[in-house]
């Protein structure tokens, strides 16, 4: 199955942005090529942006203390495993410690290195780092790959109490959620909102389906419209019935 995830508030979107970013440096970080590298870089400047606009220390703290009164609360439960809930527990507190050892504004590091700032203005001019424009960082494309990845090591490790802050709350958002399947008429599914208004959708589609869901979601109601892809024409709607898998995750 594909799963696609739909934020219902700008708290949530921000999250999900920025786990997609984090993984982003990771995988690209791992590997050998100074390209690579350098998609590994462009992604840790994505991160210092899509991060500096939220105050995501104070707001993933509040929530990670949240959920750890509500997780307490469930000791006495005989259906919750206590060693998951041990873990768990342990992890809110290792990453809080973390983030309380956070000092000053959020990749801070980042922009007191002058040469890291010299690349990252430079990449907002399409095709802005060639050799000839910065000559430094085509010579550190071309160190030893084992050289770039310490670097990038020590660059994204003052940011990692972000990641595992909100890698938490994002696993127990999508484990709040109980999957129920549903038939999309002709490409067309609609449902009122009844109770307290989820944070997030996933829908799951089989990959068989040439189809993608386009939602569209408010207090009131919920609309998805299956679409179909390629030809290089202008997306429409499914005429053949589409089911699929719905969570509706909440905090």
């Amino acid at each position: 199955m594909i799963s696609y995830e739909y934020p219902l508030n700008e708290r949530i979107r921000t999250l999900l942005r920025l786990e997609d970013l984090y993984h982003r440096v990771q995988y690209f970080s791992d590997q050998n090529d100074g390209l690579q590298h350098h998609v590994a870089l462009l992604s840790l400047f994505e991160i210092l942006e899509v991060a500096s606009r939220a105050d995501l220390k104070s707001d993933l703290l509040q929530e990670l203390e949240r959920q750890k009164h509500i997780l307490e609360g469930l000791r006495s439960n005989p259906a919750i495993s206590e060693a998951a809930l041990n873990e768990v527990l342990s992890d809110i507190d290792r990453t809080a410690t973390a983030l309380y050892d956070i000092s000053g504004k959020f990749g801070q590091h980042l922009r007191e290195n002058e040469w890291l700032m010299s690349i990252k203005q430079r990449t907002v001019i399409p095709g802005g780092v060639c050799e000839f424009d910065l000559p430094s960082y085509h010579f550190w494309l071309n160190q030893d790959p084992d050289l770039r990845r310490k670097d990038l090591a020590e660059w994204i490790k003052p940011m990692l109490p972000i990641y595992e802050g909100l890698s938490i709350v994002l696993r127990l958002l999508r484990d709040s959620g109980k999957s129920s399947c549903f038939t999309a008429n002709h490409g067309l599914f609609q449902q009122m909102a009844t109770g307290k208004v989820a944070q997030m959708l996933r829908i799951e589609v089989s990959p068989d389906l040439p189809c993608v869901p386009e939602i569209s979601a408010n207090k009131y109601a919920l609309n998805i419209r299956f679409t179909t892809l390629g030809g290089g024409q202008r997306p429409r709607v499914c005429e053949t019935d589409v089911e699929f898998h719905l969570t509706f995750c909440n905090l």
